[in-house]
Parts: C-alpha cells; structure tokens; sequence
C-alpha cells in the first residue's frame, strides 16, 4: 500500500535562486527564472530559497561550494548547470504525471537567441557614435523574432488555425502552450524591455506585433509573472553594467 503512495509522491525539490537587493525578494537572474518557470509549469510541488550573495550561509557554500544560483536538489542530489537541469527535470518529471515542455519545433528553440547578446553591447556602449548602429543591431534580431512569431507553424497551417492574412494566432513560440523555448526566452526579453527602457529610453518598437503579441500573452500567466524579478530589481542589477553614454 504505501510504495503506491510513494510512487504518487512528488520528488523532495529544492530550487535556489539569486536574491534580490533586501536579500529576501527575487533577485535578477533571467537563469533562475527559468528553472522557477519550468518547475511551475511541471505542476510539481517544490521549495524555492533566495541566496543573498552578499551574506550566502554557510551551509549553502557547503551545499554547492563555488557556484552561485540558480542550482537545485532533486531527492537529495545537488544539480549546478542550467541546460542540465532542465534536460534532467524533463526526464524525470514526464508524462502521465506530469507535462511534456520539449518544443516540438526545433525552430522554437533558437528564436531570438541573438536578442540578449544586441542588448547587452547596446546597453553597455558608453560611445554616442555606435549608438544608432547598435540599437538597429537590436532591432534586427528582435525583427527576427517578430518574423518567427507572425509566421504561421506547419501545425497552424494544418489546421487552418490561422487567420486569413496567413498570419500566427498563437500566443508562444511553440503553440499555444509555454514550452522550455519559452522558459529561456522570455526572461530574456522582459529584462530587455526594462533595461533598455530606463537606460536608453528604448522600447520595443510597435510595429513588431509578433513580439508585443508574444509579451501580453507572458504576461497574462502566473507562471511568468510570479516568478519575476521587481523591475526596480532588475534596473538595480543593471545599474553599473548600462553605461552613460559619453558626451
């Protein structure tokens, strides 16, 4: 009788992640908020502790010596390297108990990966000269995934689920659902939106439609939200890392 119970238990998981600046809050970390995101959406019960960075506890350094967050414990076992976490998280809580995230298109997963990379020599310029040539650089690779999102998947095209302008409905980069593509990308791209906002006075231009699309369905699930860091921690993280631009 009690192996069935056991069996219906969930695993004992523990994810670490990065503190914000009270040393109790979410703290920045687009990294942690993909394993808090992929763990939500496992429907998996599991603990979450925030490390202050500046005052880590001992067991803690004990626990993982040398390694910051995000890392995690599954039944015990101490796990540091993100990509690793999630292949083993989607390994070991699969269906029927829990969701399958993989992306079924390959695509899903590579779009927008250059996003971060333009933002970050963008935001960290300190040169007037290479502004406008960063920040087209930017909205190249956000173009990229604005194309991605209005594009329609083979599977839309199949069920003739797209409207008639040949356009995406859905509201992830997979479908309708969040997958592990999601879970690494939309970290991402709301600290772009943020950061870029307070330090360049940027925004994501209108006419992309495919990504502010994308954003307001993010922004509708718990998942997401919950697991995000205060903008306020996010610009606070950004504040010695985005240059003044010289004079």
């Amino acid at each position: 009788m009690d192996s069935a119970a056991d069996e219906d238990k969930d695993p004992d998981i523990e994810l670490f992640v990065k503190a914000g600046s009270d040393g109790e809050s979410i703290g920045n970390c687009p990294f942690s908020q993909r394993l808090f995101m992929v763990l939500w959406l496992k429907g998996v019960v599991f603990n979450v502790t925030t490390v202050d960075l500046k005052r880590r506890p001992a067991d803690l350094h004990n626990l993982a010596p040398g390694t910051h967050p995000p890392f995690l414990t599954f039944q015990g076992e101490v796990l540091t390297d993100v990509n690793k976490i999630e292949e083993y998280l989607e390994e070991k809580l699969s269906p029927p108990k829990y969701p399958k995230l993989t992306a079924k298109n390959r695509e899903s997963n590579t779009a927008g990966n250059d996003i971060f990379s333009k933002f970050s020599a963008y935001v960290k310029n300190t040169r007037p000269d290479q502004n406008r040539a960063l920040e087209q650089s930017l909205n190249k690779a956000l173009a990229k995934l604005d194309k991605y999102m209005i594009n329609p998947l083979p599977s839309e095209i199949q069920m003739g689920h797209h409207v008639a302008l040949g356009e995406s409905t859905r509201k992830y980069l997979d479908g309708d659902e969040l997958t592990l593509a999601d879970c690494n990308l939309l970290p991402k791209l709301h600290v772009v939106k943020v950061v870029a906002k307070k330090f360049r006075k940027y925004d994501i231009p209108s006419d992309f439609r495919g990504v502010w699309r994308y954003l307001g369905n993010a922004y509708s699930r718990d998942e997401f939200t919950n697991t995000c860091a205060a903008d306020v921690e996010i610009e606070l993280a950004y504040k010695d890392v985005a240059k003044r631009l010289g004079k």
